[in-house]
């Protein structure tokens, strides 16, 4: 049989690197790192200094189905503050939108994808009537500069049944098809239409 003292040096060396082990865990932990600390986020510093320097502009920000209408139905028009009339260089007067007319008038337009028949007035979208009627319709800018809120009118050419604020994406054999965009195409006859058509 082997000595008790023979046996516990023969596990001197194990016991040995078991202490330097938790030395050097004690030691490592410890220690108070290097001193380095993270920087200070600057990015609603920037944003407010860029916001800043942009100049302020009466256009309406742009959205998708934001709170409000998103980006476009309730610019100011081209003549000036609401209510006012405008003047041109040349002295002629800026005509009035669509939606002014002097008396409103409602027409019966069925909503063929939605099932309805409902009255529109003539003061007002297509697309805006139909939201008011609590139908998700397709848009994005609301200004007649793309064709997301795109429709077809069953019953003829476009222009036979609505009058267009301004769009800049149909062509006229487009037109001439049936199709129109609802976001600035105000009633002006009763048709059917289908929204979310495209050409």
């Amino acid at each position: 049989m082997l000595n008790p003292l023979i046996a516990n040096v023969a596990n001197a060396p194990a016991l040995v690197l078991g202490v330097i082990a938790t030395l050097l865990v004690v030691f490592v932990t410890s220690l108070k790192g290097t001193g380095w600390e993270p920087t200070t986020d600057i990015s609603d510093e920037v944003l407010e200094r860029r916001a800043s320097a942009v100049p302020e502009t009466d256009f309406p920000e742009p959205g998708n189905r934001a709170v409000g209408g998103g980006g476009g139905g309730g610019a100011i028009p081209a003549g000036g503050a609401e209510g006012e009339e405008g003047e041109l260089e040349d002295g002629s007067a800026v005509s009035a939108g669509p939606a002014d007319v002097e008396e409103v008038e409602y027409f019966d337009v069925e909503f063929a994808k939605q099932g309805k028949t409902v009255e529109l007035s003539n003061d007002a979208p297509i697309l805006e009537q139909g939201e008011d009627e609590g139908w998700d319709l397709p848009y994005a800018c609301r200004q007649g500069q793309c064709v997301s809120c795109a429709g077809h009118i069953t019953d003829g050419p476009s222009e036979d049944f609505v009058e267009h604020d301004n769009q800049q994406m149909l062509e006229e054999a487009e037109l001439d098809d049936g199709y129109t965009l609802t976001c600035v195409a105000y009633p002006r006859d009763s048709f059917t239409i289908e929204t979310g058509e495209a050409p």
